[in-house]
């Protein structure tokens, strides 16, 4: 097998970015777009030792799980994976990457837990960031096409609600109306980067924020003109003049408004600013919590400890449960947003720490305080395995791990077992539940629990 070769193939299964894998001459052929179940003339682009690259030249056979696009740039676009099958069969998808996950890198074949999907699988995100970019005099905001960053136009993305489009296409004609310059990663010349917008629940609030490269907007009177009338309660002025892929810098400035949405989050009232964390999927952020809040088994008498805890939305969802809620958060913004929304909900039983998570746990474990229970929802990068080690030390009942990647979450379950820590079973199923909160993308979250081995017996 060569590059540019024709060949047919029938795709088995799917990679964890959501390329299908058929076989062929002993090697693993790797085709985006397709669906397992699909028969395809593929053309080779890449070839290695053992694997190769393709694309479709024809579907001889289609999957059953096919449907037709619903997006005019899927094909390009780098937003979505899964907009060409149906919804169950992406879920079974997902589920069987945790599950695979799980028997590969932590070598355990654990059953988990249904994977619980969406209601909305459409205009779920209250989050967006876009690139702007200049290409042949024409302006496109949108996505990045997949393994480049050519950007592809995406005026009405699916997975957005209505009025974060309206907004981007006011912000397209305020740029050329006003010939502001936008962002070169080349050069690292032009001042907008990029446009990061934040909506509440039904769009009641939503703030805009301008990254740009420099320190001035100019015509900003135009823009706050142009986008109050279409629902934006905020705008903000994001200044990175870094050369970096990193999106927002550590400065803002409020042009107009209210700098930050309010939304209810099981039942609990969150201020967020736009440099804090906050789930994009609210309505399945509500489900996970509520998982969360089961497998920590809290009452009256737990120390509750949130790790990486942002705007401390997971711990506060369970506060009224707790003896004690302790918050651990590596961004200062982020650090007093939890704390303001604490005092906003009443809560006094409830003190943040503003650092990161490793130090935190060792300084608790230097005041002798020992946690109940620990909620950890730590980056895509999981955690360091001296912060399992400390969490470990601290002898918590439970420990409660929110992730967003299976790979790194079996790693770390790997890591937690050889400490004692192992994940309980009930009713014939371990306590793992995956949630779909990105629904036609590749990404899942997932709810794991972890006991101490004496009373993982008895859960």
């Amino acid at each position: 097998m060569k590059k540019n070769d024709r060949i047919e193939l029938d795709i088995t299964g799917m990679t964890s970015e959501g390329s299908g894998v058929g076989h062929a001459e002993g090697m693993a052929v790797f085709v985006p777009l397709t669906a397992v179940g699909d028969r395809i003339a593929a053309h080779i682009l890449k070839t290695k030792k053992t694997y190769a690259y393709a694309k479709i030249d024809e579907i001889i056979t289609p999957s059953a799980d096919r449907v037709a696009a619903d997006c005019p740039v899927f094909a390009p676009c780098g937003g979505c994976v899964y907009r060409h099958i149906k919804y169950e069969a992406e879920l079974r998808i997902k589920q069987d990457y945790v599950e695979s996950c799980f028997q590969r890198i932590a070598k355990l074949p654990l059953r988990l837990c249904p994977i619980v999907g969406a209601e909305q699988t459409v205009g779920y995100r209250n989050k967006a960031q876009l690139p702007v970019r200049e290409e042949n005099g024409e302006i496109k905001i949108g996505f990045f096409s997949r393994h480049s960053h050519r950007v592809v136009n995406s005026a009405a993305c699916r997975l957005q609600p209505e009025a974060f489009s309206r907004v981007t296409e006011a912000v397209r004609d305020w740029i050329k109306e006003n010939h502001i310059s936008v962002y070169d990663e080349t050069a690292h010349t032009g001042l907008l980067r990029h446009i990061f917008m934040r909506a509440s629940k039904d769009c009641r609030e939503l703030v805009l924020c301008l990254v740009i490269n420099g320190a001035a907007l100019p015509h900003a009177d135009a823009l706050v003109e142009r986008c109050v009338p279409l629902g934006v309660t905020g705008i903000l002025l994001n200044v990175n003049r870094e050369r970096t892929n990193v999106i927002l810098g550590d400065e803002c400035q409020t042009l107009y408004g209210k700098p930050y949405i309010t939304d209810t989050l099981c039942g609990r009232e969150f201020d967020i600013s736009p440099l804090s964390f906050y789930q994009v999927n609210r309505a399945q952020a509500e489900r996970l919590y509520e998982k969360a809040a089961e497998y920590a088994g809290c009452d009256e008498n737990t120390v509750l400890l949130d790790l990486y805890c942002g705007v401390g939305t997971i711990g506060l969802t369970m506060a009224d449960k707790v003896k004690q809620l302790i918050g651990v958060e590596i961004v200062p913004q982020a650090v007093e947003d939890a704390a303001h929304n604490a005092e906003k909900n009443g809560i006094t039983n409830a003190r943040f720490l503003c650092g990161d998570a490793a130090e935190a746990a060792r300084q608790l474990e230097r005041e002798n305080l020992r946690p109940t229970a620990v909620i950890l929802d730590p980056p895509r990068k999981g955690c360091d395995e001296s912060l399992i080690q400390t969490v470990a030390g601290m002898r918590p009942e439970r420990v409660v791990y929110v992730s967003c990647d299976p790979a790194t979450l079996a790693r770390d379950y790997a890591r937690f077992a050889a400490l004692g820590y192992v994940c309980p079973e009930e009713n014939g199923f371990h306590c793992i539940t995956p949630f779909d909160l990105f629904p036609r993308t590749q990404h899942v979250e997932t709810v794991c629990l972890l006991s101490k081995l004496s009373e993982a017996s008895e859960f």
